[in-house]
């Protein structure tokens, strides 16, 4: 039988279905269809799906607007026989998207998940691990209307298959997505993944107070040690599960392990990398906020840290924090209490 992961060709000339054509999934399908790519944009908005059928997809930036002519469809008239699935849509929403996909994916195909959280083991569970591709993505974008998205800010992308094997496959997918953002493959994609995953709950903590990133992160000294104990949570979670994490951009699993142990120098050094990284965005503030505060929906944190609380408990780790934070998150999504530093000091309160 052969290897998919030995297959390029099938890259390089296949069209491009990208499941979830939202913030990254827009971007992303934008960026490969200007480079001349055969892009398909499957989304279950219709008006977003109408405008850019009319319109095309506009990508505004800080250096300025690009429109590029795209084809889009609703997920009911997608075809069969899928080759190349790049899937964006949000964590709560991939069991159902799955159901739509696996029976439409090629037997040589795979799936490319560009999302939060631990989307690869669902993915590998309905598909196979040998049709499925991890991804960290670490950049920033916004959907902002019917066809239109912000690109919020730079970030890393990092490809690798499952089982940390130097695949043709992968070495072609990162060619082609260096489009969309300087791409480089990794040996541990899921310790890439992992990582992303335990410092977004830092991003999730952000969220229940009308404010940037950065102006919480640099709140005080007590908030700052309240966030570096959030994310060693999901930490002890990854570690006890064999996840060897890596550092990233503005998250390093080093300084969050030192200032755990009472190295102020290590939590003021994570917590202005943060600052900074965000100062430099033109999105200052995390989707989860935005889904809160602008589109007034239900969020993924339920889906993403709560797959860390589902997994912390046969280990026997207690998440208090974590589980603290996602009750709050719930409460805010159904407008039992509303944003404010009250939330953040009652965080820093758990112990």
């Amino acid at each position: 039988m052969r290897d998919l992961r030995d297959l390029p060709e099938v890259i390089s000339t296949t069209t491009i279905t990208v499941y979830g054509a939202g913030a990254i999934g827009g971007v992303t399908g934008a960026a490969l269809a200007e480079a001349g790519h055969d892009v398909l944009l499957v989304d279950r908005a219709v008006d977003h799906v109408t405008a850019m059928n009319a319109h095309g997809l506009t990508v505004d930036r800080r250096t300025g607007s690009s429109t590029t002519r795209v084809r889009a469809i609703t997920p009911d008239v997608l075809g069969s026989g899928l080759e190349l699935l790049l899937l964006a849509v949000k964590s709560q929403d991939t069991p159902a998207a799955l159901e739509v996909l696996a029976p439409r994916l090629a037997t040589d195909g795979a799936i490319v998940s560009l999302q939060n959280g631990l989307n690869e083991e669902l993915i590998a569970a309905a598909v196979g691990a040998r049709r499925t591709v991890g991804c960290l993505v670490n950049w920033a974008a916004d959907w902002t209307g019917p066809g239109r998205i912000l690109h919020g800010g730079e970030g890393a992308l990092v490809l690798g298959e499952l089982d940390g094997r130097a695949s043709a496959r992968v070495q072609s997918l990162a060619k082609l997505l260096d489009v969309v953002a300087p791409t480089r493959v990794t040996d541990n994609i899921l310790g890439y993944t992992w990582a992303k995953h335990v410092y977004g709950a830092l991003l999730v903590a952000t969220a229940v107070v009308d404010a940037h990133v950065y102006e919480v992160v640099e709140r005080s000294h007590d908030v700052q040690a309240m966030l570096v104990r959030l994310v060693v949570e999901s930490m002890d979670v990854a570690e006890a599960a064999g996840i060897k994490l890596q550092p990233f951009d503005e998250y390093d699993p080093a300084d969050y392990r030192a200032a755990a142990g009472g190295d102020v120098a290590a939590r003021q050094r994570a917590m202005a990398i943060i600052a900074t990284h965000y100062r430099a965005h033109t999105k200052t503030k995390t989707g989860i906020w935005r889904d809160l505060a602008v589109r007034r929906r239900k969020t993924e944190v339920g889906a993403l840290l709560g797959a860390t609380v589902a997994k912390a408990g046969p280990l026997g780790i207690a998440m208090p924090l974590t589980e603290r934070l996602i009750a709050m998150i719930e409460d805010l999504e159904t407008g039992r209490r509303v944003m404010c530093w009250a939330n953040v000091d009652e965080l820093v309160s758990v112990r």
